[in-house]
């Protein structure tokens, strides 16, 4: 895998989705915040099911912080974990009120001293909310990154490290989006659909199907 096949495999994602987005519903980086939070082993549509319900009662710290742990777990209770991460998004809001005036800082450091916030969430919330030029690299992205041998690594922060390197500035803001939605919908884990794929001929796995 070189640059130049690189800078083609994404100019082709660009042109077939110039302006990618995540799939998470939110209208604030603070429902965006939450949403993320939410997500960990779950799916984005369970996600936007509990929060259809959650954000036109509570979308700000202080509304979740007054619904208390056990009135946001009515919620949130369709989704994996959602004890511990009722415990987390409602500390997350205490320290949203009391540290940061009720909104959420455009700080990685900030955010990920937020409970229930890690790298990969900071980096999402940094790249859709605020612009930034960051790569969240979940197993979507650690997959197709790899299979396609465009960014190779043994671990995320591997694979991250490595996106950053090689991937172009026109395409750092987006690269994040384009992967994680071919990986959901083409690069798919079991068989991906290589008959279907934009840059099979430019993709370096040596398995591909019909």
């Amino acid at each position: 895998m070189n640059n130049t096949k690189r800078k083609e495999i994404l100019t082709r994602l660009r042109d077939a989705n110039p302006t990618p987005t995540t799939e998470l519903h939110f209208s604030s980086p603070f429902e965006l915040l939450v949403a993320v939070t939410l997500s960990a082993q779950a799916t984005d549509v369970g996600v936007n099911k509990a929060t259809a319900k959650l954000f036109p009662v509570a979308n700000t710290p202080q509304a979740i912080f007054d619904l208390g742990v056990d009135g946001l777990k009515n919620y949130i209770k369709t989704i994996g974990l959602y004890n511990a991460k009722a415990e987390n998004v409602h500390k997350m809001c205490q320290i949203l009120i009391e540290k940061h005036a009720g909104e959420v800082p455009e700080d990685r450091e900030a955010l990920q001293a937020l409970p229930g916030v890690g790298r990969k969430t900071a980096n999402v919330v940094l790249n859709t909310a605020f612009g930034w030029p960051t790569i969240a690299v979940d197993t979507h992205i650690f997959r197709v990154s790899n299979r396609t041998k465009l960014a190779m690594g043994k671990n995320v922060d591997q694979v991250e490290q490595k996106l950053l390197k090689v991937v172009p500035k026109e395409f750092k803001v987006d690269v994040h989006h384009w992967l994680i939605l071919h990986g959901r919908y083409t690069c798919i884990a079991r068989k991906p659909r290589c008959g279907s794929c934009i840059i099979e001929d430019l993709c370096e796995f040596k398995d591909k199907t019909e």
